[in-house]
């Protein structure tokens, strides 16, 4: 079967979205509020679409990843060091994010789809610190995945998928197997969605410039380069600063070797459709042995997501700006927190940070009409952003999988 990079030029699905936004911008601006109130439907449909698969997604990403891992103190010492520097770059990814849209604060003053800060949904804010892991916790995980209140729902998820992890074989096998499929499905309808991405697009491009006109592409052309400021910084500095210092590895020599994934991670956007291509080149070229890279590089495409956490985050604040609303410190941490545990739950396929960022909205109660009109506008930019994530993401495994090879005693990890 012909994979999307295999096919013709106008069946991928970034020249559609390209398309699909030049040609709503030429009828955005021709029909006006007239054409934009006819057709605008189509962008709300398919917010809807990406809101629909949010909590079931998290729930088998997470359970099937966590519970994959096993048991044992040989993988359980393994399992530490890798969440210990996933969580570790993720953190710094956020706030790397949160410094540069702080500092940059693309979306103040913007006008996107005709969206005032007469529109600012009320906050959500802890009374504390304390609070905010209280409210981690939820009275009833049903309750808290129907309103949905996300980040108890992460907490649910990560807590019951280490649970499953620590079964005897049989049930684990069992539970694991059935996780394993489900998300292979939510995958799959995932994966449908974005493919009708192209139509939502047209939908949602033709109400921005229908409302607001061309205004709205001076605030996201600076958008765009605020998220690309700081997936550079993370790329190029803070993970060469964790190879050299945590792992005593030159990061030249880690680049030089990682060129043939970072390259099919731009060009495909999928960690997943990218991981065969890691594995042979962190075991081949980087020299990790199997024991480590078949642990640590399978269990990256599925939680360690450091470019999609900046995104997600950066993302948040941007809309906030947009809204005019000034996000408090507490409600950065919220953000923060939300986003380090979101990233977990998102799925390794093409743009699927964007579905993620609800969540985080869900967090500080940023949601509505107005709130998906930015969120669609930030989907017609997407894909060359989720292309560089993307390569972040997977180069923030590769790091990952030699730093711990080093830290198991392995000799001959990327030698010049």
């Amino acid at each position: 079967m012909a994979t999307e990079t295999d096919a013709v030029w106008y069946k991928r699905l970034h020249w559609q979205i390209a398309i699909a936004m030049l040609a709503g911008v030429a009828a955005g601006a021709i029909g006006g509020e007239e054409l934009a109130d006819r057709v605008g439907w189509l962008g709300t449909l398919f917010v809807r679409l990406l809101k629909m698969i949010i909590v079931p997604l998290v729930f088998t990403s997470i359970i099937s990843g966590v519970a994959s891992v096993g048991g044992g103190r040989n993988l359980g010492r393994l399992f530490g060091k890798t969440l210990g520097y996933y969580v570790s770059t993720s953190a710094v990814a956020i706030l790397l994010g949160l410094l540069v849209v702080n500092l940059i604060r693309p979306g103040e003053g913007a006008n996107i789809g005709g969206v005032s800060a007469s529109e600012i949904p009320e906050l959500a804010t802890p009374s504390s610190i304390s609070q905010l892991f209280i409210d981690m916790v939820p009275l009833n995980v049903i309750d808290a995945a129907s309103k949905p209140d996300m980040l108890a729902v992460i907490f649910f998820c990560i807590l019951f998928g280490m649970a499953i992890a620590g079964l005897p074989e049989r049930p684990r096998a069992t539970l694991t197997g059935f996780f394993e499929s489900a998300f292979a499905a939510m995958m799959a309808l995932t994966s449908g969605i974005i493919r009708v991405a192209p139509i939502g697009v047209f939908g949602l491009i033709v109400r921005v410039v229908g409302t607001s006109g061309f205004a709205s592409f001076r605030a996201l052309g600076l958008y765009m380069l605020t998220i690309a400021l700081a997936l550079t910084l993370h790329l190029f500095v803070a993970l060469p600063l964790f190879l050299w210092f945590v792992g005593r590895i030159d990061p030249r020599v880690h680049f030089r070797n990682m060129l043939e994934p970072l390259t099919m991670a731009f060009s495909t956007a999928s960690s997943a459709a990218t991981l065969p291509v890691t594995l042979r080149t962190v075991e081949n070229k980087v020299g990790v042995s199997n024991r480590v890279s078949s642990f640590v590089l399978p269990m990256g495409a599925t939680i360690n997501m450091d470019g999609t956490a900046l995104y997600e985050c950066a993302g948040v604040l941007f809309i906030a700006q947009v809204l005019g609303a000034d996000l408090s410190a507490s409600q950065q941490l919220i953000v923060v927190a939300t986003a380090l545990l979101a990233s977990i739950g998102a799925a390794a396929v093409p743009s699927a940070g964007l579905v993620i960022i609800f969540l985080v909205l869900e967090s500080v109660n940023l949601r509505g009409p107005e709130v998906d009109v930015i969120v669609g506008a930030m989907l017609a930019i997407d894909r060359p952003l989720d292309m560089y994530r993307t390569a972040v993401n997977v180069f923030s495994d590769s790091c990952g999988a030699a730093i711990i090879a080093r830290s198991e005693g392995e000799a001959g990890v990327d030698s010049a």
